[in-house]
């Protein structure tokens, strides 16, 4: 059994697992925040997207022990206050969203790709990076619409406060 520490949506926390113990794992069963999803245990479909130390990761492909140490943010954490952060906002308000089981990786991808290119984001850029999260619903139009609102609003907030 090995001790894992790291900080999970702002909380420090700890715990025993198995060496062998994916993050995914760790974080739904260790901790109960079972918004993060494992929908195919093969790294193919994103439905397990945290952050890790400010970077998406797929929770899947990364042991608890690996992120010993590291800040680790979820679909949980993201909201702040009772107010939605404006990714999930985005996606309510554009029903980005059909049964719900890819959204909080599809959230958690957007957020980390709006942080990486700011509010210049264009439809072709957005196709092209959730190429590694799987929708079987929804067809993305309405997913690529929440996400390039949400990059446009995240960046207009950005210029407001400078």
């Amino acid at each position: 059994m090995a001790s894992v520490s790291m900080t999970v949506n702002g909380k420090a926390v700890s715990g025993q697992c198995e060496d062998r113990t994916l993050l995914v794992q760790f974080i739904r069963e260790n901790l109960n925040l079972t918004g993060t999803h494992v929908g195919c245990d093969t790294s193919q479909c994103g439905a397990c997207v945290v952050h890790v130390d400010g970077k998406a990761v797929k929770s899947c492909t990364m042991l608890a022990v690996q992120a010993n140490g590291s800040e680790v943010l979820t679909i949980e954490g993201l909201a702040s206050g009772g107010e939605l952060h404006p990714v999930q906002a985005a996606f309510k308000a554009h029903h980005g969203l059909q049964c719900g089981f890819c959204t909080p990786g599809m959230i958690m991808a957007a957020t980390d790709m709006i942080k990486r290119h700011g509010g210049k984001l264009d439809e072709k850029t957005v196709r092209d990076e959730l190429d590694g999260n799987i929708c079987r619903c929804t067809g993305y139009h309405n997913i690529v619409k929440a996400i390039l609102a949400a990059a446009e609003e995240m960046g207009s907030t950005r210029q407001a406060a400078e």
